[in-house]
């Protein structure tokens, strides 16, 4: 963790400063970035290597259903999901709420 008094603002720095801070964020961003694509890479080329009953896809996907026919409600919920039926988190409402404000409560 960050200790708060070591901090200084952009504001306080010198353009050069602030633009070498901006340079090293950029290429660090740029590592992860190709770091992540490689795992993916990985991932996708392990997943489409074939196996007895097909490939990792088919494996996993019959093992989901397994699961999800044995009770576990999140191998339910990742198919339900999956499948595009995932219910809607949030509310709208399009009309109005009345507001009654009382100025003289009795007890």
């Amino acid at each position: 963790m960050a200790n708060e008094k070591n901090l200084i603002p952009n504001s306080e720095r010198s353009p050069s400063e602030v633009r070498e801070n901006g340079k090293k964020g950029g290429q660090k961003s740029g590592e992860v970035r190709r770091e992540k694509r490689i795992l993916r890479e990985l991932l996708e080329e392990a997943l489409l290597k074939k196996t007895k009953t097909g490939n990792k896809y088919i494996d996993i996907t019959n093992a989901l259903i397994k699961q999800a026919e044995k009770g576990n409600i999140k191998a339910y919920e990742t198919i339900r999901d999956t499948l595009g039926q995932k219910p809607i988190d949030k509310i709208e409402h399009n009309g109005s709420i009345p507001v009654v404000i009382v100025d003289d409560i009795t007890e």
